[in-house]
């Protein structure tokens, strides 16, 4: 299945002297550079009804532009019937609650039974839409809030506004190892692991990663926490807190094993140890509308698993109330 692209403009005489992919990229800012860029390299620009295939070929202004083109539909994926939480449709978005044990998107080792087949099967047009609308991923024993693109310039102004870091706001709860005493930022770069290569690390020659943290509230040995991303880099907060040696409880990747402190209740023994996923929740979500550009917010409860282990903390420390870790 294909959308076929047809599109024509004027360059205004403001945008004369400025590159070819930078004036398309302001005539049509529904659409990404990268699409942009692509589109100009496969000869589907024409100038004034010449083929223009430079991305920085130069204008004067005053020119005719247009597009013909199609955008290919991915067709490797399955459309599969898994149940999705959605907390809010429109025609434009939607935002769903994801569960522990879901993959967000195909890959090695994971097929299938991913969010994206689900999107596949109960909305058969974002076919169409790149990545089936999928803007920004989840870790898939990670649970809460995702918004879905559901037409392409809904996700092409979704996925600027994160990249720009503007009216996107992504808040997480999460349970950690060790005790802090105040809040603060771990501003630091994140790659690929130099050696675990299904791992991400610490290092310099990564993207730039920032992760604010709060604390919500203090156990004996753990830590809750409210985290907020300013960037979205793969296992960004679990590489951070790790970094700074507060790694995530159940989060055995990046040294989350179980820590009972002296004298733990049976039943905080028992939870650390069955805890079987990073304590890790997309909990708040707050976005402008790609479409209208109203400010909108969404709040996913706190899983029943991650509030087990608080209650399981507080009455830890109320039964240990002179014993440190």
């Amino acid at each position: 299945m294909t959308e076929q692209i047809s599109l024509q403009a004027d360059v205004p005489t403001e945008l004369g002297g400025k590159r070819l992919d930078q004036v398309l990229a302001q005539l049509f800012p529904d659409y990404s550079r990268s699409r942009i860029k692509t589109w100009i390299l496969d000869d589907k620009i024409t100038v004034d009804g010449e083929i223009f295939n430079t991305p920085r070929e130069k204008l004067f202004g005053g020119e005719v532009v247009n597009v013909e083109t199609s955008i290919e539909a991915p067709r490797e994926y399955l459309a599969q019937d898994i149940k999705l939480n959605i907390v809010y449709e429109d025609d434009d978005i939607l935002v769903i609650n994801k569960p522990m044990g879901l993959v967000v998107h195909p890959g090695a080792g994971n097929p299938d039974g991913t969010v994206l087949n689900a999107l596949l099967h109960h909305y058969p047009d974002i076919i169409n839409v790149p990545r089936a609308g999928i803007v920004h991923r989840l870790d898939k024993d990670t649970t809460g809030l995702m918004v879905v693109a559901k037409t392409i310039q809904a996700q092409t102004h979704l996925v600027k506004a994160l990249q720009k870091r503007e009216n996107f706001t992504r808040e997480y709860e999460a349970i950690c190892n060790g005790t802090m005493t105040a809040g603060g930022m771990v501003e630091k770069p994140i790659g690929r692991h130099p050696t675990q290569r299904t791992h991400m690390a610490v290092h310099e020659q990564g993207k730039p990663a920032i992760t604010h943290y709060r604390v919500a509230e203090k156990f004996r040995a753990h830590t809750r926490l409210r985290l907020r991303l300013e960037t979205g880099r793969t296992h960004q907060i679990r590489v951070h807190m790790a970094f700074i040696n507060h790694p995530l409880i159940g989060d055995k990747a990046y040294g989350g094993r179980p820590r009972p402190p002296k004298g733990a209740t049976p039943e905080l023994f028992q939870m650390l140890r069955e805890f079987n996923r990073q304590a890790l929740h997309a909990v708040k979500l707050s976005i402008a509308h790609p479409i209208t550009g109203e400010m909108m917010t969404w709040q996913a409860p706190i899983p029943d698993d991650m509030v087990a282990m608080t209650h399981v903390l507080r009455e830890d420390t109320k039964a240990n109330p002179n014993i440190d870790f």
